[in-house]
């Protein structure tokens, strides 16, 4: 998949220090791309969006 023309942006949950980030890209037509922001370069996990919309408003996550 050519994530070339994802606009990736910091998840809110990630820590002001740098470490545990995570990005999300969410501007690619059927599909949200999430990657590690330390390894910018390195796979990325692919999420249909209602699959992703639905993992990130579980209740299981929230504090």
């Amino acid at each position: 998949m050519d994530l070339t023309g994802a606009r990736w942006r910091k998840s809110i949950r990630s820590g002001p220090d740098g470490g545990n980030c995570v990005e999300v890209a969410s501007n690619l037509p059927g599909l949200v791309a999430v990657r590690d922001s330390k390894d910018p370069t390195g796979p990325a996990l692919l999420f249909p969006p209602d699959a992703w919309r639905a993992f990130v408003g579980a209740d299981s996550f929230r504090r």
